[in-house]
């Protein structure tokens, strides 16, 4: 299994009601996860910038498994647009 955290930049909102948002981009991980992405847990995390991501994924390699991070999160990027999150480059 490896972690790969993913920034996303995006709205700053007081700590109780960023719990629920913390919540709902795990869960809008989770609807648009493929068994080819490898997903086995979502770990979402407040940060200055916004939220870390940490996704564990099952992959054989660190290359492997950045690119499943890469294509799980561009198959969400629109959901989290609407959110009002971008994700930057996933990275070990």
């Amino acid at each position: 299994m490896r972690v790969v955290r993913a920034a996303l930049s995006g709205p700053r909102q007081d700590p109780d009601h960023r719990r629920g948002g913390l919540a709902l981009l795990s869960d809008l991980i989770w609807a648009h996860a493929e068994a080819a992405h490898g997903l086995e847990h979502v770990r979402a995390k407040a940060a200055d910038h916004g939220v870390d991501l940490y996704l564990f994924l099952r992959a054989a390699t660190e290359a492997a498994a950045l690119d499943q991070a890469r294509a799980l999160l561009s198959g969400a990027r629109g959901p989290l647009r609407a959110h009002g999150y971008r994700a930057a480059e996933p990275h070990r």
